[in-house]
């Protein structure tokens, strides 16, 4: 493996501003700011926009598509019988 061709890959704190939460894991997002974290050590932290904690897919308030809707229109406007 050829040397210092790979991005430097370290603990990084990532943080939901939206939800209040936040996780440490690995990655290779650098920051400026940094924060304490439970257990005692400084990591850098990126703020997110969105994450698992406050995206809709996840969280259960996801809008459902009326595909029940879409299909009698198509077939009203289209004509829905089958093809002879």
């Amino acid at each position: 493996m050829q040397q210092d061709k790979h991005p430097d890959y370290h603990s990084v704190v990532f943080r939901d501003r939206a939800a209040g939460y936040a996780f440490l894991t690995r990655s290779t997002a650098t920051s400026d700011q940094t924060i304490e974290w439970d257990d005692g050590e400084t990591y850098p932290v990126v703020d997110v926009e969105i994450s698992s904690e406050s995206h809709p897919f996840y969280t259960g308030k996801a809008r459902t598509v009326d595909t029940e809707g879409r299909i009698a229109r198509f077939e009203r406007r289209f004509g829905g019988g089958t093809p002879t």
